[in-house]
């Protein structure tokens, strides 16, 4: 089984955790990082930005939920950053980009595309899930 490295935009975790459909994209990504086929790759930057996202009260998401979500992410590969030149609409994405630039053949996955460089790394949900369905 081909393995697939990942830094998720923490707009999927968020849409992963919210969705009541088993056959969406950022539910079946949050499942291929269960079953081992991606590696979620972060910092502790990335870590503080899910934690403070996930516990907003609009989402109202237990804090057990939250911990559980932490904890997988933490499962994956820990880097620092690769310093990126590259314009960003949010400042607070660039974190996601840098991490993903220290892994090479990474992705970056985000619903906000118009947010991050437009380059191959950076993926929509279903293109990532194209991606790892075309390498089986």
């Amino acid at each position: 089984m081909e393995r697939f490295y990942a830094v998720f935009d923490t707009n999927v975790l968020v849409s992963a955790l919210m969705s009541r459909r088993q056959d969406s994209p950022t539910v079946i990504l949050l499942n291929y990082v269960l079953d081992g086929r991606i590696t979620l790759l972060y910092n502790d930057e990335i870590v503080s930005e899910y934690d403070e996202v996930l516990h907003r009260s609009k989402f109202d998401f237990s804090d057990e939920r939250i911990q559980a979500v932490i904890r997988l992410v933490k499962t994956g590969l820990y880097l620092n950053r690769t310093e990126s030149k590259e314009n960003f609409l949010d400042p607070d994405d660039r974190v996601f980009y840098e991490v993903a630039l220290s892994k090479e053949g990474s992705h970056v996955v985000t619903g906000n595309l118009r947010h991050f460089p437009q380059t191959p790394i950076v993926v929509t949900p279903a293109e990532m899930v194209k991606i790892i369905e075309n390498n089986k």
